[in-house]
Parts: C-alpha cells; sequence; structure tokens
C-alpha cells in the first residue's frame, strides 16, 4: 500500500491542480465574458455619446440660427414701430393740417355767408328805395337809362360785431345782380 499512497497524493494533487485549473479558466471565461460585455458597453455608450456629441452641436447650431432669426425679427420690429411711430405723427400732423384748412374754410364759408346777407339786405333796401321811387314818379324808371355818372358816396355796411364792409354802389352793377330779368 505504501506504493500506492504517493500515487494517490500525486494524483490527488494533479486533481486538486486540474480543479484549479479549470476554475481558472472558469474564472477567466467568466471574466472575458464580462470584459466583452463591459466592451460592448462602452462601444455603445462611445457611440451614445457621439450622437449626443452630434445632436448637441446641431442644437447648437439651431441655437445661434434661432439666435439670427431673433435678432432680425427683433430689428424689423424695432424698424416696424419706428415706422408706425412716424406714420402716427405724420397722420397727427396730417390731421392738423386739415383741421386747420376745415376751419379756415369754415371761416371762409362765414365770411361769405356774411357777405351774401348784406348783398341780400343791401338787395332789399335797394329793391325798398325803387319802389319809393317809382311810386313816387308814377312810372318805372329801367336801370340802363340813368346817368352813367352817377355814384352815390361809398355806404359801410356793418355786419356782426367785428366785420364792416365797404361798398360802392353802381347802379348799373347791382341791377345786373339784383334784376337780370329786366335787362
Amino acid at each position: 500500500m505504501a506504493p500506492s499512497a504517493p500515487r494517490t497524493r500525486v494524483a490527488a494533487a494533479l486533481r486538486m491542480k486540474q480543479i484549479a485549473l479549470d476554475n481558472q479558466s472558469r474564472t477567466f471565461r467568466r471574466l472575458r465574458a464580462q470584459l466583452a460585455t463591459e466592451r460592448r458597453g462602452l462601444a455603445t455608450m462611445k457611440k451614445e455619446h457621439e450622437d449626443t456629441q452630434i445632436a448637441l452641436e446641431a442644437s447648437h447650431k439651431v441655437i445661434a440660427v434661432l439666435t439670427e432669426i431673433g435678432l432680425s425679427m427683433s430689428k424689423k420690429i424695432e424698424r416696424m414701430n419706428a415706422k408706425k411711430q412716424k406714420s402716427r405723427e405724420s397722420h397727427v400732423v396730417c390731421h392738423q393740417k386739415f383741421q386747420a384748412r376745415i376751419q379756415e374754410a369754415e371761416d371762409s364759408m362765414q365770411a361769405q355767408h356774411l357777405i351774401i346777407e348784406a348783398l341780400v339786405e343791401e338787395k332789399d333796401s335797394l329793391l325798398q328805395t325803387i319802389q319809393g321811387l317809382q311810386e313816387a314818379n308814377d312810372a318805372p324808371v329801367p336801370f340802363w337809362e340813368e346817368e352813367p355818372g352817377e355814384h352815390p358816396e361809398e355806404e359801410e355796411i356793418p355786419i356782426g360785431e367785428c366785420v364792416t364792409l365797404n361798398f360802392v354802389f353802381n347802379s348799373s352793377f347791382y341791377s345786373k345782380i339784383a334784376y337780370p330779368f329786366m335787362i
């Protein structure tokens, strides 16, 4: 039994070494599998990082373009606001000028109305005078047969409180205005 005992020890030692080698081999395979998995994960992460980097660069470009567009729009808005303000100011000035012209026209119309009223009063007065003369003479005297040199003095006619008009009475002139049917 003695010779078989060292063999058994050697065989047991070999067997222990074989088990240790098998364990190491399994550990190596497991570690290689983990390493491969880690490498695949790293490659995936690297790819994701590259994709993220590309997306980030693209977003930076988009942000830059949008910033340029925003600045351009801000400038356009400022120009439009300035143009709008200028248009408003121009409209106000134009409106004021138009209002002044309207007021001037109204004043002119009022003055013309006052002149017309004065002329109507003058006409009525002249009609009364003519009727009085015709009744006094019992015969109508046509205006066109009057002496051309006869001109009464200037007559001042007040209109309103501020306006006065000076008229030179010319019978032939007023006869054409007042009595166009007699000419």
